[in-house]
């Protein structure tokens, strides 16, 4: 699975990939975090053209902090757009927090983990907050 990581979560994808690659999860599932750059997606993107580029590159979208109220901000998109075959995004709930405490950290990843090995359980739902 491939994972389209937010612009400003660069850090935190690093992290992630690196803890399970150290659980040997890699060996298992195959699991991708790649960069607006990497895409070519500018980071100033909307929230819109940021979800429709995840989902027909089959991708989810890893994100902290986008909009929740704002005329054309995530949720709006997701109640406009999202499909009983979309693919979810994953949004960390407090990404200082992932940062600073090795606890909250290892539960974002036993989650991340937990969409993955049962992804299908969550085509169609949206949006999930980790942990």
């Amino acid at each position: 699975m491939i994972f389209l990581v937010d612009h400003n979560l660069g850090g935190h994808a690093e992290i992630l990939l690196g803890s399970i690659a150290s659980r040997g999860w890699l060996e298992l599932l195959p699991i991708q975090f790649v960069t607006f750059k990497e895409i070519n997606l500018p980071i100033n993107s909307g929230d819109r053209v940021v979800w429709r580029t995840a989902q027909s590159n089959k991708m989810i979208l890893l994100t902290a902090n986008r909009s929740m109220k704002e005329e054309g901000s995530l949720e709006q998109v997701l109640r406009e757009e999202n499909q009983a075959d979309s693919l979810p995004v994953v949004t960390i709930g407090n990404p200082n927090r992932f940062l600073e405490d090795r606890t909250y950290r290892d539960c974002c990843v036993d989650r991340i983990l937990e969409i993955l090995v049962d992804i299908e359980d969550f085509i169609g739902v949206g949006r999930l907050f980790i942990p």
